[in-house]
């Protein structure tokens, strides 16, 4: 099985999905980093005066270490500004910043899918810690040819599908977030150059969620296959 050239095809494939993904989100992150905004408004700014535009009250803005570590919590109504973010004033600061108010609107207007993703976090935690040693355990018993080996692998298969439906419902909802953002920034609080800048960082952003998804989909045919689910099984 660890020898399977399709495995590491599909591993490498991943990998390489994922880290260019993220190599073109720092590079464009750190390009508009350097280009300011002629507000001169910080992320953290540009976040309270969107949310106070939506009507949104009870969310609080606050700092968060690291690079790159901004996000919405919905339980707590808090948003988290990494520190590049929160106090810049670049274009790379604005887009970052509505993104995530982005998610803000849609938990004050009930987005379906941000509910169902808040939902499904525990179940894909769950699903995706286990799957792999039931999967495992499928394959050691002979897998979809013979009953207890069949058992086992739809049942690691159906918990792994478990994380991949995760990344999937996780595309609309960063897409959704990075729409509503850019609605709220055009012509307000940018010019056409501040926006495609902020646009791109944006843009590059979501390529994350889709290499993902894509990762997470590979694998969950891969292991169908290998478990004679798909295609027959591969020896």
């Amino acid at each position: 099985m660890i020898f399977d050239p399709v495995y590491w095809l599909v591993i490498g494939l991943g990998m390489a999905l994922s880290l260019g993904a993220q190599a073109m989100v720092k590079g464009r992150f750190k390009k508009y980093s350097q280009l300011g905004t002629r507000s001169h408004m910080t992320g953290a700014q540009i976040a309270e005066r969107i949310l106070a535009d939506n009507g949104i009250r009870d969310v609080t803005v606050e700092p968060v270490r690291g690079n790159l570590t901004d996000h919405y919590d919905p339980t707590s109504k808090t948003l988290r500004l990494s520190e590049p973010v929160y106090a810049s004033n670049s274009m790379a600061a604005f887009g970052i910043a509505a993104h995530e108010v982005g998610h803000a609107i849609q938990h004050a207007q009930g987005y379906a899918p941000l509910k169902f993703r808040s939902a499904w976090v525990p179940v894909a935690s769950t699903g995706g810690g286990i799957s792999m040693f039931i999967i495992i355990a499928a394959f050691f018993l002979g897998g979809a040819a013979t009953a207890w080996g069949s058992m086992f692998a739809w049942l690691g298969i159906g918990l792994f599908a478990t994380t991949t439906l995760f990344t999937l419902v996780t595309l609309p909802v960063e897409f959704d977030a990075s729409r509503r953002a850019m609605a709220c920034l055009k012509g307000r609080y940018v010019n056409d150059e501040e926006y495609a800048g902020a646009k791109s960082v944006l843009d590059a952003a979501a390529l994350t969620y889709v290499a993902a998804f894509a990762t997470s989909l590979m694998t969950l045919l891969y292991w169908a296959m290998q478990l004679g689910l798909l295609g027959g099984r591969r020896d």
